[in-house]
């Protein structure tokens, strides 16, 4: 007798999911209608009886939605950033009556271009994906027809919606502060490479020297800056001139360059000022207290699982990217600069 033909089979001749094979014999939301006519056209040829599963019966057509929400190991380990991102996530899908599965991304997973495992275990209507993975990763599961939302992520290569951070107008007004207080030599810290937010980062505090006349220095820009405390010094020891402030792509950065102006001897904000962003725990904690720039995590969350309800039902309109505003938070390490 013959074996017979499974979903799976049509999943392995495709490479796609069983979930979105599923998905497109039942004639569920969740695949591309390219997907789903492959798909029908498959379980054709191999001789999978599907009329059973043209339509979803009615229980399962008013059964919650379930959300998907992946992020690399690395991301979920920022509990102070990721993490309040994620319970505003688990916060509205509970409120709007919906399920929530999680699965963290290893290295190993995705360098194999392996997908999660609950794209097969459960029934998935939408995939929230938490910063970045790699490209080719979310390429992946973007190929799996679930409709799909990037929080804090966006490449030109990525065909999904995005929650974003407003980051070149935050930058800047944090740069444009710093300016009304006199500045004009002012040093960029961060690593233009490693996010995209660091890049337009800097778009934003090119932006603000721009528009007060201030010429760039590119010797006061360091655009491969890691958050090591020995690599900073170098660079700060190199500067024949020193900035009279500093701007940085982050709190990380901008606590070390706090103390390393400090064990230097630099008073601040009487001799430099500093400025970072995010509003995270260590421009909170840090003497004297840094002015950042703040985001608003749990409307970060919010946003992205309304923004994916939306597409869920709206699967063919064009993509959206998303800009959410940011706060100007002034601390005690920004003042007046002293001739």
């Amino acid at each position: 007798m013959d074996r017979k033909i499974t979903m799976q089979d049509i999943a392995d001749r495709l490479n796609i999911s069983k979930n979105s094979v599923s998905q497109a014999l039942s004639g569920k939301p969740g695949v591309s209608e390219e997907t789903r006519r492959l798909v029908q056209l498959t379980a054709d040829e191999l001789g999978y009886d599907y009329t059973k599963s043209r339509k979803a019966k009615p229980a399962e057509q008013n059964a919650p939605k379930n959300i998907a929400l992946i992020a690399s190991d690395y991301a979920f380990s920022f509990k102070s950033f990721f993490g309040e991102i994620y319970l505003s996530v688990e916060k509205e899908v509970r409120e709007r009556g919906m399920n929530l599965f999680i699965e963290s991304i290893d290295r190993e997973a995705k360098e194999s271009l392996t997908l999660p495992a609950l794209l097969s275990t459960h029934n998935i209507d939408g995939i929230l994906i938490l910063s970045h993975i790699s490209t080719d990763y979310i390429l992946k599961i973007l190929e799996t027809g679930i409709p799909a939302v990037l929080i804090d992520h966006h490449e030109p290569w990525l065909q999904a919606d995005s929650i974003l951070t407003n980051n070149r107008f935050g930058a800047f007004t944090a740069v444009e502060h710093l300016i009304k207080l006199g500045h004009r030599d002012i040093a960029y810290i961060g690593d233009v490479e490693f996010s995209p937010s660091y890049q337009e980062r800097l778009e934003g505090y090119l932006l603000a020297l721009n528009k007060y006349g201030i010429t760039p220095n590119e010797d006061f820009m360091f655009k491969t800056a890691h958050e090591d405390q020995d690599e900073l010094t170098d660079f700060f020891e190199g500067l024949e001139r020193k900035p009279t402030a500093w701007f940085c792509v982050n709190d990380g950065h901008g606590f070390l360059i706090l103390s390393l102006l400090q064990q230097k001897g630099f008073k601040v904000p009487d001799d430099v000022s500093i400025c970072s962003f995010d509003n995270g725990q260590l421009s909170q904690i840090s003497t004297p207290k840094i002015t950042t720039v703040d985001i608003d995590l749990k409307y970060f969350g919010k946003k992205a699982v309304e923004q994916l309800c939306w597409r869920i039902e709206n699967r063919d309109d064009p993509i959206h990217e998303i800009l959410l505003p940011t706060k100007l938070l002034i601390r005690e390490s920004t003042a007046e600069r002293k001739n």
